[in-house]
C-alpha cells in the first residue's frame, strides 16, 4: 500500500527535483552564513575602530548623524545578508515542501503538519520554536520509519533557536544603527549569536544534504521495486 501510493504519482522527474531543490536549498544556506560571517568581521571593524565622537549613529529623538564610511559600509554588507537570506528561506521552503510531499506519498499517510506551517510555522511566536524542526523531522521519519532523525538536524534547530532568541540573530529587531551602537559598546554578544547562525546555516546544510539523501535512496528502491518482475524479492 504505502510503495503503490508512490508508484501511481511518482516519476523519475520527482527524484531528480528533490536532488535539485536539496543542493540549492544547501546553497542557499551556506550563502547565509558566509553573509552572516561578513556581518560578523564588520562588527570586529567597528568595535576595533571605536564609537566617533559625536556619538552613535542614532541620536535618539528621531535624530540621526551622517554615518561613516564604515557604518555605511556595514549598512550595504547587512542589505546583501538580508538578500542572501530572503534568496535561502525561498529556497529551503521549496526544498521543505518537496520532501514534505514526498515522504507523504512514500508512506501513504498525511503530514503530521498541514501546509499552511510551512511558512507560518517560522513567523507565529511560540509554535516557531519546534514547528519547522517538526515538519522536518516529520517528513525524515516517514521517508525513513525506525532510523534515527540526523544529528545534524537537531544541531541545526539548537544553534538556530540560540540565534533567534538572542536578538540578533536571523529574526533579530532591532535596527541596522541600533546594531551598530551594540558593536560599540560590546561586541562580543553579537559575534556569538553571529557564531549560532552561521553554524546553524552550515548544521543546515548538512541536515538537507542528510535527509535528501535518505530520501533519493528510499524513492530508488521503491522504483526498482516497481520495475522488477512480478514475484521478484523486494529489496526493502
Amino acid at each position: 500500500m504505502t510503495e503503490q501510493t508512490y508508484q501511481t504519482g511518482g516519476r523519475p522527474s520527482d527524484l531528480r527535483f528533490v536532488r535539485t531543490t536539496g543542493r540549492l536549498a544547501a546553497g542557499g544556506l551556506l550563502l547565509a552564513g558566509a553573509a552572516w560571517a561578513a556581518r560578523a568581521v564588520w562588527e570586529v571593524r567597528l568595535a576595533l575602530a571605536g564609537e566617533p565622537a559625536s556619538g552613535p549613529p542614532d541620536q535618539g529623538g528621531g535624530v540621526h548623524r551622517p554615518l561613516t564610511s564604515l557604518e555605511d559600509s556595514y549598512h550595504l554588507v547587512t542589505s546583501l545578508g538580508g538578500g542572501a537570506v530572503i534568496l535561502c528561506a525561498l529556497l529551503f521552503l521549496s526544498w521543505l515542501a518537496r520532501v514534505r510531499d514526498n515522504a507523504r506519498a512514500l508512506s501513504g499517510e498525511e503530514a503530521r503538519y498541514s501546509g499552511i506551517w510551512l511558512c507560518l510555522g517560522w513567523i507565529v511566536p511560540v509554535v516557531n520554536l519546534w514547528f519547522p524542526r517538526g515538519i522536518v523531522a516529520d517528513a525524515f521519519r516517514r521517508t525513513a520509519p525506525g532510523r534515527r532523525l540526523p544529528v545534524s538536524v537537531e544541531v541545526w534547530w539548537g544553534l538556530w533557536l540560540i540565534g533567534m532568541l538572542s536578538g540578533v540573530g536571523l529574526l533579530y529587531e532591532d535596527s541596522t544603527d541600533e546594531i551598530i551602537a551594540r558593536a560599540y559598546a560590546g561586541v562580543w554578544p553579537l559575534l556569538a549569536s553571529d557564531a549560532a547562525v552561521v553554524g546553524a546555516a552550515v548544521a543546515g546544510a548538512l541536515a538537507v544534504r542528510t535527509v535528501t539523501a535518505v530520501q533519493t535512496e528510499r524513492m530508488r528502491a521503491v522504483e526498482r521495486a516497481s520495475a522488477a518482475p512480478a514475484g521478484a524479492p523486494h529489496a526493502f
